[in-house]
């Protein structure tokens, strides 16, 4: 009775929104009163890599100031952004959340830097890439609940992985998967670039959540730069600024807006080509103006110095019981997860999870211990 209840709002979705009932997931489970999408949310809160999203890097790291963004604020603010398109349209709002929240789990510490230096890691000890959408996907599937992964649905996973905002479109059409399908191309991931490139949502809130990704980011960074002064304040061009507004409630706000006007019963999520010209020419200045200046020469050769160093020490000492990466690591993790997982992997799981302040927090006592 009281999972009828909450499914409620389901009549009142959209010919094309994905049901509860469509819901896919790896293992049989015992369902209880809640839908199949809002588990997976109540199970991604409460999930140790989200409490850790509290001392990540969303773009800017040690710049010491209380009010730039970390990666818990983004994907709350892409979590709003996306349920307030889904429910206009008339999609699931508890798929749409769960993707939304879930999103960033596996970014490692010092944001999109750190995940390069992790990549360069990974494919010179284990052949395969290091992307931040695979290692969310993995967080869930394979290391939270200490190495038995949380069950979530394919259809949370799948939003996941196909997430990434980097990769602007003009539309996005989702492509029905099947279990088997969506498993290929988790794994097609770590050995094909190409495959990340490619990937698209198996369901139309997957490609809200794509979109809302980009919205989450583009206004929210500017503030940020402005905010550190590595911008001026109104400094976005005049001909961007015409079309999506100068601060990022006017960003946010126009191209919601537009998706929402160009998208209504739609089997795909559009951008007017305005706007979508628009935010290619704004995500380019971002990139000129703030991404490429967030991180000095320095600061990259520090932080791949303290991955290098930390993951060869880690891997020598990897039966060591009085190194931090089986105290509060391997200990924990099932006889299967420590079987089937090479060193180098447990060692890229466990830099990955880090926060930037436990990195550098295990490079000081590395440091000491030299």
């Amino acid at each position: 009775m009281e999972r009828n209840k909450m499914l409620n709002n389901e009549k009142h979705l959209a010919k094309y929104a994905t049901r509860d009932k469509d819901a896919i997931r790896l293992d049989e489970f015992e369902e209880d009163f809640r839908p199949n999408y809002f588990r997976d949310t109540d199970r991604i809160i409460h999930s140790l890599s989200y409490t850790r999203y509290t001392d990540k890097t969303q773009v800017f790291t040690h710049w010491h100031n209380d009010n730039v963004s970390r990666r818990v604020i983004h994907v709350q603010l892409v979590s709003k952004i996306a349920r307030t398109i889904g429910r206009a349209l008339g999609l699931n709002e508890d798929l749409i959340e769960a993707i939304a929240l879930g999103h960033d789990l596996g970014h490692c510490p010092f944001g999109h830097p750190g995940e390069k230096i992790l990549d360069e890691i990974s494919m010179k000890y284990e052949g395969t890439h290091f992307n931040h959408n695979v290692e969310s996907v993995r967080e869930l599937m394979v290391l939270e609940n200490n190495g038995k992964g949380i069950n979530a649905t394919i259809q949370v996973l799948d939003g996941i992985l196909c997430h990434n905002g980097e990769f602007v479109q003009n539309t996005y059409n989702p492509i029905k998967k099947t279990k088997e399908e969506f498993l290929n191309e988790y794994e097609s991931c770590y050995v094909d670039s190409n495959t990340n490139k490619k990937l698209r949502p198996m369901t139309l809130e997957g490609c809200v959540v794509r979109i809302s990704d980009l919205i989450g980011y583009l206004g929210r960074d500017i503030e940020d730069a402005e905010r550190l002064g590595v911008l001026k304040p109104n400094s976005v061009p005049k001909e961007i600024a015409e079309v999506l507004g100068r601060n990022n409630r006017e960003i946010v706000n126009s191209i919601t807006v537009d998706i929402i006007a160009n998208s209504q019963d739609k089997p795909y999520i559009k951008l007017s080509d305005k706007v979508f010209k628009a935010i290619v020419d704004l995500k380019n200045f971002n990139y000129q103006n703030i991404y490429y200046k967030a991180n000095t020469e320095e600061s990259i050769g520090f932080y791949t110095k303290v991955f290098n160093e930390l993951f060869k020490y880690y891997l020598d000492n990897i039966d060591n019981p009085n190194v931090s990466i089986n105290k509060t690591f391997l200990t924990s993790m099932t006889e299967d997860y420590l079987k089937n997982t090479s060193n180098p992997r447990k060692v890229i799981d466990y830099l990955a999870g880090m926060t930037d302040e436990f990195i550098l927090r295990e490079y000081e006592n590395f440091q000491n211990k030299k």
